[in-house]
């Protein structure tokens, strides 16, 4: 059972504490007896402790930062979503393939945003150039906020905002199972709650720090029980001896497990393996004893839309993880929607 998480070590940005969430955030921090550091800017936080790069890592992992969005520029975020809301950024889990091994580059500590109403008003903004097409907003594109969101309940703000628009919908996926101060927001329908689900092989070897499969299948079923839309994300999918059986029995499980009334409005989304060279450099680096299979010459060469190539699997091995995964499917949930494969 994988406990909430608490930091060991709490930053906060001055500015942060003209916000009264900042406050908030600071009191409880003392109250729980966590030691608070001054940091001139939450991108400025550069005495991580450790005696070497793989200690500042690990470190900075059990680190929270509590500062100000300055830009309230949102990325684009296909294909989920039209934007990426940034409520946090960085993640206490383990996961030896994720993305954010790069994009974090040298800052791997967790952030959190505490000026939620100016990024509530460029949302607004978004919504106001694409009415009346419904804009979506993912909240989870460089953070597991759920992860956090126990002691700093931006994203209940975010799902409870959301629910009073007219035309926005928020999106975000977890890997952790404490949810319980979600499940009273006031999410009218327009919060799809996704939990990102594996084969067991995957989620032992790789995804350290992170709640079991049994505890986020119970997690969804609390979530559907609570009326949010619910949807899985099965990712990465991850060729490895026995994928097959794996992957079935990942099917098997979330089909005994969920209840009837959470199949109403089901959706999967389906993203195999990838790396970038960059990655790659930096998960060993980080995982020096990683069992990830990254050999570049097993793959194949995908240029991406911003000059990055990435490496996936050969073209027969995409087309039998897609004819696989999508007959599980169409076996045990029929009705769900698989939104993309990718």
């Amino acid at each position: 059972m994988i406990k909430p998480f608490v930091p060991q070590l709490v930053y906060i940005e001055p500015g942060a504490l003209e916000y009264p969430a900042g406050v908030q955030l600071k009191k409880k921090f003392t109250e729980m007896g966590i030691e608070i550091r001054k940091t001139t800017s939450h991108n400025q936080v550069r005495d991580i402790p450790g005696k070497n790069d793989l200690q500042k890592y690990r470190n900075a992992k059990s680190t929270l930062v509590v500062g100000v969005r300055k830009t309230l520029k949102f990325d684009t975020s296909k294909p989920s979503a039209e934007y990426a809301i940034p409520l946090a950024t960085g993640c206490m889990g383990h996961c030896q393939y994720c993305y954010l091994q790069t994009t974090m580059g040298s800052k791997p500590y967790i952030r959190t945003y505490v000026n939620t109403d100016e990024i509530f008003e460029a949302a607004e903004q978004y919504m106001k150039e694409r009415a009346p097409e419904e804009t979506r907003f993912e909240a989870a594109c460089t953070s597991d906020i759920v992860g956090i969101d126990h002691l700093t309940h931006s994203l209940k703000h975010a799902i409870e905002y959301f629910g009073k628009s007219k035309y926005g919908k928020l999106r975000f996926v977890t890997k952790y199972h404490h949810i319980d101060h979600l499940l009273d927001a006031d999410h009218q329908g327009k919060t799809r709650f996704r939990f990102s689900i594996n084969a067991d092989y995957v989620i032992k070897s790789f995804e350290q720090g992170t709640s079991p499969l049994n505890e986020r299948i119970g997690a969804a079923a609390k979530a559907a029980k609570a009326g949010y839309p619910l949807g899985f994300i099965i990712a990465p999918i991850y060729l490895h001896e026995g994928w097959k059986k794996g992957y079935k029995e990942m099917f098997e499980k979330l089909y005994d497990e969920l209840p009837a009334y959470a199949l109403d409005d089901l959706t999967f989304e389906l993203i195999q393996h990838r790396f970038t060279k960059p990655a790659k450099r930096v998960i060993q680096k980080n995982y020096p004893m990683t069992k990830l299979e990254l050999d570049e010459e097993k793959r194949k060469y995908k240029w991406g839309k911003y000059g990055i190539g990435k490496y996936v699997y050969q073209n027969d091995e995409q087309e039998d993880i897609q004819k696989t995964l999508y007959e599980y499917q169409q076996q045990f949930f029929p009705e769900a929607t698989i939104e993309y494969f990718t």
